[in-house]
C-alpha cells in the first residue's frame, strides 16, 4: 500500500497545488485538547500534519516550541500518549502524519518498538532531528523505520555534495530549513530560498517543502511560489498557547490556520 505522504504529494502535483504542512507539539496544552487541535488543523485543510514528540531538551526548537514541549510534559505527555493521539485521529482522517522528534524519546521507548507502534497507530513518516543520515547508515538498527518514511532536513549551509547524499536517502519529501538557527516566527523571509530550492530540486525528484520562520499568509504564499510545500509551526504553536486555556480551542486554531492554507492554495 502506498504511503499517505506519497499519495498526498502525487495528488497535489496532479492538481498543480502546493502542500500546506502544519506543525504542533503533541500533548500541548494536554492530550485531550491536543487532539482537538490536530483535528482542527485537518478541518482547516492541512495536507500534512507534523506532530512534535515532547522532549525536555529540544535543541532545534525556538522558545515558542520549547515552551510547548514543556507544557505537554508538565501535563503528563508520554510517547505512548502521542501514539494514542494518532490512533484517535486516524478514526476520522487519512491526512498524513509525520513525527518530528529527537532520538532520546525513541530510545527511551525502545527504538524498534517505537517505529512498529507508530506505524500501527497510523503515523506515516518520521523526522529525526538529531540523526544524520550517515550515522543512520552506519548503524543497522537505525535503518529500519518500520514502514515510516524517513524525512530528511537540508539547511542553507548544507554543501552541494551533501545535498545529493541527503536527497538520495530521503523519502516522502525533503524539508528545507530556510534559515540557520532554531524554529520561530520572523518578520521577513530568509534570503536565497528560491535558489536553494532550485539547487535541491536538481538533486532529487522528491517534493521540497520549506519551513522555519514562516508565519503569515503573505509569507506562506511567497514561499509556495518557490517550493512544493510550506511548513508553518511556531505561529500555530503560539496560537495554541494563547487560546489553550479557553473554550473553543479547535475553532480558534482552525480560524487561524485557514487563511494560511488559503494563501498557499491560491498560488
Amino acid at each position: 500500500m502506498e504511503n499517505r505522504i506519497d499519495q498526498t504529494f502525487a495528488k497535489l502535483k496532479a492538481d498543480r497545488r502546493r502542500a500546506f504542512v502544519a506543525y504542533v507539539c503533541a500533548g500541548d496544552p494536554d492530550m485531550a485538547r491536543s487532539l482537538e487541535v490536530v483535528r482542527a488543523l485537518d478541518r482547516a485543510g492541512a495536507d500534512v500534519i507534523e506532530l512534535g514528540v515532547p522532549f525536555s531538551d529540544p535543541l532545534a526548537d525556538g522558545v515558542v516550541n520549547q515552551m510547548a514541549a514543556g507544557r505537554a510534559l508538565e501535563a503528563g505527555a508520554t510517547v505512548g500518549g502521542v501514539l494514542e493521539l494518532i490512533r484517535q485521529f486516524r478514526e476520522g482522517s487519512e491526512t498524513p502524519v509525520v513525527l518530528f522528534t529527537y532520538l532520546n524519546p525513541i530510545y527511551s521507548y525502545g527504538f524498534e518498538r517505537f517505529h512498529r507502534d507508530a506505524a500501527a497507530a497510523g503515523a506515516d513518516g518520521i523526522l529525526n532531528l538529531d540523526l544524520p543520515p550517515d550515522e543512520e547508515a552506519a548503524n543497522a538498527e537505525l535503518c529500519d523505520a518500520g514502514g515510516l518514511l524517513h524525512i530528511r532536513l537540508i539547511a542553507p549551509t548544507t554543501p552541494d555534495a551533501r545535498i545529493a547524499d541527503v536527497a538520495r536517502t530521503g523519502e516522502g519529501f525533503l524539508y528545507y530549513v530556510s534559515r540557520e538557527g532554531v524554529t520561530g516566527e520572523r518578520s521577513e523571509l530568509a534570503s536565497g530560498i528560491e535558489d536553494q530550492v532550485a539547487k535541491i530540486r536538481g538533486a532529487t525528484e522528491l517534493p521540497v517543502v520549506v519551513g522555519f520562520g514562516i508565519s503569515t499568509p503573505a509569507q506562506a504564499a511567497a514561499v509556495a511560489g518557490m517550493a512544493d510545500g510550506v511548513v508553518v509551526g511556531s505561529a500555530i504553536v503560539k496560537a495554541v498557547a494563547e487560546h489553550g486555556g479557553g473554550a473553543g480551542l479547535g475553532d480558534r486554531i482552525a480560524g487561524f490556520v485557514k487563511p494560511l492554507v488559503d494563501a498557499v492554495k491560491s498560488v
